[in-house]
């Protein structure tokens, strides 16, 4: 990202997002109308926005008011209404996989609240047991002169699609103003045009383990990149290791055999669906069915070695040998 400038930076969804210019690109005064560094504020606020209404760590939001009652029809506010829709369409596009009911596994294996990862190691005398499959989600979404909508009778987490809806409308806003800048919020990024002298932005991929350094870089104009990992959000309940990437299925931690999967996509809602969608498919079956559907996606297994699908291949630029 050299020869960039960071032009606009808050703090939300437990993560820092930070928006790139191309240090060339002439801001105009924030006095100016509809002038870019309004669209810079505007997209900012969007994060903040998306959290009130949809986080699951503040009992007053929308959408733990929806929750308390799972069951009865609630008025919402359009940007709930939205983040819902788009996560029942999300689990009707992977047969299920991506299904935002597991709140209740998260807090019965003891993740109630904002668990303090970034102090280290944490317990919880939460259960690592499974409980029966459930059928599908069917929540009911009515749009009209309110926006209303009943869960079914289950609450719902709406963090990872959350953070990429909001990616998406943040882009939409800078979209105004600005052909090229990059959107990070928190690893997860949207890319738009090039970065000077690139044919597009370069992006890193973490190491799963922590280790300094990317594992990968991605090169991406116009296109978004996800990474669903163990590595933040790990506990132990029980005495048993456990993290927060929830199989639907069985209401346990999936994905055996990984450590992180990226997916890069045009949007980033989908790149966020698809990248827990495919670790929660395990090491054994992530390949085929990454091939099959032509996802591009970049996967690391719980011994550090990285695997590409050949749709991704065109985007990575450098790899660790």
């Amino acid at each position: 990202m050299s020869s960039t400038a960071v032009v606009g930076t808050v703090r939300a969804m437990a993560c820092a997002i930070d928006i790139h210019v191309p240090d060339d690109l002439q801001l105009p005064d924030e006095r100016v109308p509809n002038g870019s560094v309004a669209d810079v504020e505007s997209a900012l606020r969007v994060f903040g926005t998306v959290h009130r209404a949809c986080t699951r760590f503040d009992p007053e939001s929308a959408l733990m008011q929806v929750n308390a009652r799972p069951d009865r029809w609630h008025d919402v506010p359009a940007v709930l209404f939205d983040v819902l829709r788009e996560a029942y369409l999300a689990h009707l596009r992977t047969s299920g996989r991506f299904d935002p009911r597991v709140i209740g596994d998260l807090e019965r294996l003891g993740y109630v609240g904002s668990l303090p990862f970034e102090d280290g190691p944490v317990a919880t005398d939460g259960t690592a047991g499974s409980r029966p499959a459930r059928t599908r989600w069917r929540p009911r979404l009515r749009r009209g002169a309110r926006c209303r909508v009943h869960l079914g009778g289950t609450p719902v987490d709406l963090g990872g699609i959350g953070k990429g809806m909001a990616l998406r409308w943040a882009a939409e806003r800078m979209a105004a103003s600005a052909g090229s800048f990059l959107i990070d919020a928190g690893g997860d990024c949207v890319c738009r045009g090039n970065a000077p002298g690139l044919d597009g932005w370069n992006v890193g991929v973490e190491h799963p383990d922590g280790r300094p350094g990317p594992i990968a870089v991605l090169t991406l104009s116009d296109r978004s990149v996800a990474t669903s990992s163990t590595r933040l959000r790990r506990w132990t309940a029980g005495g048993v290791a456990v993290h927060h990437l929830i199989d639907p299925r069985t209401g346990l931690p999936g994905g055996r055999g990984l450590a992180a999967v990226t997916v890069v996509a045009v949007d980033p809602a989908e790149a966020e669906v698809t990248s827990k969608a495919l670790f929660l498919l395990g090491a054994d079956a992530i390949g085929a069915v990454a091939h099959r559907d032509s996802v591009a996606a970049l996967w690391v297994d719980d011994g550090g070695t990285v695997a590409t699908s050949p749709a991704m291949d065109p985007f990575v630029t450098w790899r660790e040998a």
